[in-house]
């Protein structure tokens, strides 16, 4: 008879505290996966290798949880099924597996890889609140050793379990008053003020500035509050809202707004793929600047 695995108890919601996974990181059931990534600059593969909480994998945004660019709209499309499935399978995750993502970026890209299980219908997927800085500042280490994990048997995954809308879609709606668009960048990207990597500046017309990193008490730290989020998404429309889009520079960090609507009952609100670089590199498509829709 196969062996069993050992009970888990774990929280509702899409978030863990360091408490909880400095219990529980041994267990077999926790797959603990470092996603750091930046934008320029640093890779996160190195800062994986100089420190990362000990147990941890690294994926990579562009390597494991994107497909090939050039398949798909924007700079992060999406990975095929069978893709994220290959990735999973080779850190080890099963279908009972609880997967916790965490970044040092108040979870932006641990998100994605929240998201991505609940889009490729896995409901394991979880972000450390506070992510790198909030298990340090707890006092525990960090860890240069790599893991070695058995493979486990790829899954059959299928995507549904969450929404994507393409730029066409979002054109249609943009302009209906049931829907908010939201735009999960800095205010300096969506006022048009710089633009660091995209085709040009600015931002689709009629969305709202919702930066990611306003769902944060910090900057890189954990959330808010339920009460504060709320506020905060009532007041942007997105709460009453019919229909509710986020994007952001590639579709990764748009996530981070999309788990702070799931905590508030907003689970069917909807990913823009390809997002701003898909939108700005199609010169038929307008663009606004400055601080208002």
């Amino acid at each position: 008879m196969p062996r069993m695995r050992a009970p888990l108890s774990v929280p509702t919601g899409p978030l863990l505290d360091v408490p909880w996974l400095a219990a529980h990181a041994g267990h077999p059931r926790v797959r603990v996966v470092d996603c750091r990534w930046y934008l320029t600059g640093r890779r996160g593969a190195d800062e994986y290798a100089r420190g990362h909480i000990p147990g941890a994998v690294h994926l990579d945004v562009d390597a494991d949880l994107s497909g090939p660019a050039q398949a798909g709209p924007g700079r992060h499309p999406l990975p095929d099924a069978a893709a994220f499935a290959r990735v999973l399978a080779r850190i080890g995750v099963a279908p009972d597996s609880l997967v916790v993502g965490y970044d040092d970026a108040g979870g932006a890209i641990a998100a994605r890889l929240w998201w991505l299980l609940r889009y490729f219908g896995h409901p394991g997927g979880r972000v450390l609140d506070g992510g790198l800085g909030a298990w340090t500042s707890a006092g525990h280490p960090l860890s240069t050793d790599v893991p070695v994990i058995a493979p486990a048997r790829p899954m059959d995954l299928a995507a549904g379990g969450a929404t994507v809308v393409d730029k066409a879609v979002v054109d249609r709606l943009r302009g209906d008053p049931s829907t908010v668009i939201l735009d999960a960048r800095a205010r300096e990207r969506y006022e048009g003020q710089s633009e660091p990597v995209d085709a040009r500046p600015g931002h689709i017309p009629g969305a709202r500035s919702a930066p990611f990193a306003e769902n944060l008490r910090a900057p890189a730290g954990p959330f808010r509050e339920r009460a504060e989020l709320e506020r905060r998404y009532r007041d942007l429309g997105a709460i009453e809202a019919s229909t509710v889009i986020c994007y952001c520079g590639s579709g990764v960090t748009a996530c981070h707004d999309l788990l702070a609507l799931a905590m508030l009952g907003r689970a069917d609100a909807i990913l823009y793929e390809g997002s701003w670089s898909d939108w700005a590199r199609d010169a038929a498509l307008p663009a606004a600047k400055g601080a208002e829709p």
